[in-house]
């Protein structure tokens, strides 16, 4: 009984990994029930957030260290998780139309995605380098196969291609600099390792600081941050829209874990050292994204370019190296998830049969075809630029009131001025949606009621949690 008890914290994952199980041996004895796979991973998403509010409710302590202090669960383990619950949830709901009409294989496609959404589990409870690391491989390894799984499709093997190589050279760099680490503190958990850090010679500082720059980089790679970021646009672009959809949010959110966890909690006495990294990164990010995005004609690849300028506004807030500063953030990585969520599900909307929506000009004219969608894709795109009074705006003065208060105004400024650079692509598809005239007859844009109600949802909560922050902004200042 003491053993069930102590096993509480990690219920969530363990019934994660035995749904798959189910999932996969259900599925081949009713081969005709193509619905078993989409209900099951629903089923289970409800469940786990269940579970997961029931493990941190019954923690005795604000944070619990388990299974020989390999897991921790704490408030940012607990919130995060939630808020990948919802952004998985999203994508289950809008994608199955999409995948049906494109042959992508429902149940394989609903298996990976909860494989990977145990990697993320794994990464955002992880106390460990090892565990870290495995987190890291889980959440990497399905997201190649749900790219390249259209294999018809010259795109998306391509896509899945790239994504694997990239992801296999990422792992190693990190793989190596966690080794360095390893090697010079002996240890594995996170605690010991920031108390051994904190205790080194001037000659073993250094070794730590070369092995800082490989965690950094594969960081960088896994986040899609510049100048670590050419898997990102061939991926966005060649994967199918629905695992587009999928991997550019709730991965996010649990990359952004692992970067409080490894940099900010373990490596604390180098704060110094990747301090200056992750300047020279998100620079870079901002820079590379917006000028690139501004050349885009395909959506995807633009957004693919907004999403490496977004992780570099994400990483100022990191970088101030205040609980300010993080807690700022963590907004922003999540409130980006969610409007990526509803830019992402509109293209899905958008894409006719077997034709996706993938250039500017298919949204021309929508504003005729269904005013309703494109009012919430002005909501999103404003948000996305950083409008008052949307919740993109809100994310935005609070990495600039971060950096003011921890008197790096330089980049306070210099992030305005790529936010103005940025808000002219997302502008531009505004003015194709409102002002432009469609290339093909105009005529009432169809969808189902689900994607009604999923585009809405989408749309208003960035809207009101722009209106009322008040709820998002206490949650994560609460969780630093």
């Amino acid at each position: 009984m003491s053993t069930l008890l102590n096993l509480t914290p990690i219920f969530p994952e363990i019934f994660v990994l035995l749904m798959v199980l189910i999932i996969l041996i259900v599925d081949s004895f009713f081969v005709r029930y193509s619905k078993i796979p989409y209900y099951f991973a629903l089923i289970t998403l409800v469940t786990v957030f269940w579970l997961t509010y029931y493990a941190f409710s019954e923690s005795a302590s604000s944070v619990s260290l388990i299974l020989h202090r390999m897991f921790i669960l704490d408030s940012l383990s607990f919130y995060l998780k939630l808020f990948i619950y919802l952004s998985v949830f999203y994508v289950f709901l809008c994608v199955r139309e999409y995948n049906q009409i494109r042959k992508v294989p429902d149940t394989e496609f609903y298996v990976s995605g909860l494989l990977s959404l145990l990697g993320m589990m794994v990464l955002v409870s992880s106390h460990n380098l090892l565990i870290t690391f495995l987190g890291i491989e889980l959440l990497f390894l399905p997201t190649c196969t749900m790219i390249a799984m259209r294999y018809q499709n010259s795109r998306c093997v391509e896509a899945g291609i790239k994504y694997f190589v990239t992801g296999i050279a990422a792992s190693g760099i990190l793989a190596y600099g966690m080794s360095i680490i390893f090697g010079v503190t002996r240890s594995l958990d996170f605690t010991t390792i920031c108390t051994i850090v904190d205790q080194t010679s001037v000659h073993k500082n250094a070794i730590l600081v070369f092995s800082l720059v490989f965690i950094v980089t594969g960081i960088a790679f896994k986040l899609g941050a510049a100048p670590f970021h050419m898997w990102i646009p061939d991926v966005y672009e060649g994967a199918p829209s629905s695992t587009a959809l999928f991997i550019s949010t709730a991965p996010k959110i649990a990359i952004f874990s692992m970067i409080i966890r490894l940099l900010v909690d373990t490596l604390t006495p180098l704060q110094w050292q990747w301090h200056k990294m992750l300047i020279v990164i998100s620079i870079l990010s901002m820079g590379i994204g917006n000028f690139t995005a501004i050349l885009q004609s395909n959506v995807k690849k633009m957004l693919a370019y907004s999403s490496i300028a977004h992780m570099g506004y994400m990483l100022l807030g990191v970088l101030c190296g205040t609980k300010e500063g993080y807690a700022a953030a963590m907004f922003y990585v999540i409130t980006y998830s969610f409007t990526t969520l509803g830019s992402f599900s509109m293209i899905i909307l958008m894409s006719v049969g077997h034709l996706e929506a993938e250039n500017i000009k298919d949204f021309s004219g929508l504003n005729k075809r269904n005013p309703w969608l494109a009012f919430v894709m002005l909501l999103i795109l404003s948000s996305l630029a950083g409008v008052p009074p949307l919740v993109g705006f809100i994310a935005k003065v609070g990495i600039l009131d971060a950096l003011i208060r921890a008197h790096l105004i330089w980049l306070a400024a210099l992030s305005v001025f790529f936010t103005v650079i940025g808000a002219y692509y997302y502008i531009r598809l505004i003015k194709v949606m409102y002002f432009d005239s469609s290339s093909i007859s105009v005529q009432p844009v169809q969808y189902s009621l689900k994607m009604n109600v999923m585009i809405s949802v989408s749309g208003l909560t960035i809207f009101f949690t722009g209106m009322f922050p008040e709820w998002l902004y206490t949650l994560v200042h609460l969780t630093f």
